[in-house]
């Protein structure tokens, strides 16, 4: 590897760094990362870091790659997210190389490079990003690059055959996302569905087909291991149960009504309208970036297409299902890059047209770190998290609670009314229930109905319990602890209690 290649893949994971320390609650700068999905992760990656089967031992229903992800998270820091910052800046950094790379397909190095801290910018300090470690998070490498790849074929390679190793290849990185989260699988729906029809166009259906079936092997690679894995705990029926039933039939209402009728496609106008307001930091690029391509010379009419397909689609994908929180759209942010690349290209035309490039160049270095500094300040005044990383530890609900619980020797902990919220890991607690916190699942009763049986049944040491409990559980347990926390005009009351 040639050293200016590794500089550049330095400044890029210090890029990735320092944004991410800026706006990621997983990052030393905050007491610690109290975002009740994030912790749901890290409790399940935990449990399967511990000889525990996720699903079975422990309920919860994203894809089993995540709580992976989070279990290495774990084994670098099991009472804090300092590893799982280690992996979301990793996953940044990946992301932000493929963003370069098809930024070099059309602007030079040095542009592209100054690109970087605006593309990093627009990620993290989006309102989407949310709290930081979100399943959507760790899924943008794998669609950055997809991007990346299929405006490269496209532009350099097409109407050539596309190699059947990128076929395979892209298809593995598809099945990776289905194991996270799989209704981002849009654009790589998308990104298949291009090339087939372009070799079809080509009249080679043949090909088209062997394509076809090449991706859906990738994407059964990554798949195998863990058929192994449920399959040898005998647990397949609970993977089925908790990440394919419980999202398709329970969590979403993807099946009311016509998917493409009137009423669905003006849901569907309105969230976008919303989208670009509540995250218009991103969604500028965006725009300017789909606005520039449609005119842009550089960009065939098929290459044009094939973008707009796979943002299409992957929006589709999110959204199809009714469902919509802050997190979700995050993905979409990877389509900025074409902001970024006509941004690039008026600042390049600008230094040759107006013969400032020795100038630009002499003064580079000034350039990149006023510039530099400006987009951090920037971040840190536009992030959401910022405010919380003036909370002090040793008045955070949660260290309160964590002394008092740490008392007990191995402490067994139960969450009611709430996800995860964060004391399993502070605690450094393994749940010794299945449904060791109360799961978002639409009409869902089981988990209600076994909450309270583990309550008669004094199963646990403590439960947590987040602005209500069941009346019945003063006869099992005393109420020992209750603070208030709130952000954002929301105001929550947390309740310790103890067995009695």
């Amino acid at each position: 590897m040639k050293r200016k290649e590794l500089q550049n893949y330095a400044v890029i994971m210090f890029i990735a760094f320092c944004f991410l320390a800026i706006c990621s609650r997983s990052s030393f700068i905050y007491p610690c990362n109290n975002w009740d999905d994030s912790n749901s992760y890290f409790t399940m990656g935990k449990v399967m870091m511990n000889g525990g089967v996720i699903y079975r031992d422990a309920f919860d229903q994203k894809g089993p790659l995540l709580y992976f992800i989070y279990g290495l998270g774990y084994l670098m820091s099991n009472t804090t997210f300092a590893g799982v910052f280690v992996l979301e800046v990793v996953a940044l950094a990946v992301t932000l190389l493929a963003e370069y790379k098809l930024l070099r397909l059309y602007v030079s190095h040095t542009i592209s490079m100054l690109m970087l801290p605006i593309g990093a910018m627009v990620i993290t300090a989006s309102k989407s990003f949310y709290w930081g470690g979100s399943a959507e998070e760790f899924c943008l490498p794998l669609l950055a690059w997809g991007l990346y790849y299929s405006v490269k074929y496209f532009k350099e390679v097409y109407p050539k055959q596309i190699s059947w190793k990128y076929v395979l290849l892209f298809g593995c990185l598809a099945g990776c996302i289905m194991l996270i989260k799989f209704t981002l699988l849009g654009l790589y729906f998308a990104w298949m569905a291009m090339i087939a029809v372009a070799n079809l166009n080509s009249k080679n259906w043949k090909s088209s087909i062997k394509y076809c079936l090449m991706f859906l092997g990738g994407m059964a690679l990554p798949v195998i291991p863990w058929l192994l894995y449920f399959g040898i705990n005998h647990a397949l029926d609970d993977w089925y149960h908790a990440y394919i039933y419980c999202n398709v039939f329970l969590y979403s209402d993807i099946y009311e009504g016509s998917m493409f009728s009137l009423n669905k496609i003006y849901i569907l106008a309105k969230i976008l309208y919303w989208l670009i307001w509540d995250n218009f930091v991103y969604f500028v690029f965006i725009i300017l970036g789909f606005f520039g391509i449609l005119f842009h010379k550089k960009f065939r009419w098929y290459e044009k297409i094939n973008v707009y397909m796979m943002f299409g689609f992957l929006f589709l994908g999110i959204y199809i299902g009714g469902t919509s929180l802050f997190y979700y759209s995050l993905p979409l942010a990877i389509f900025s890059v074409f902001g970024l690349l006509m941004v690039g290209e008026i600042v390049e035309l600008m230094l040759s047209q107006f013969y400032i490039e020795d100038i630009f160049r002499k003064f580079l270095g000034v350039f990149i770190i006023v510039g530099y500094i400006g987009v951090m300040v920037f971040t840190w005044n536009m992030s959401m998290n910022t405010e919380f990383s003036r909370q002090k530890k040793e008045e955070f609900y949660l260290y309160k609670f964590r002394e008092v619980v740490l008392q007990e020797e191995n402490p067994t902990l139960l969450n009611i009314s709430c996800l995860d919220a964060g004391l399993y890991t502070l605690a450094d607690i393994m749940p010794n229930c299945r449904y060791f916190q109360s799961n978002a699942v639409h009409g869902f009763d089981e988990v209600r109905e076994e909450q309270l049986r583990y309550i008669r049944e004094k199963k646990v040491d403590f439960i947590l319990a987040r602005d209500f409990y069941p009346e019945e559980i003063g006869q099992y347990y005393e109420l020992i602890m209750e603070e208030k926390y709130g952000y954002r005009e929301q105001d929550f009351v947390y309740y310790l209690f103890k067995r009695k």
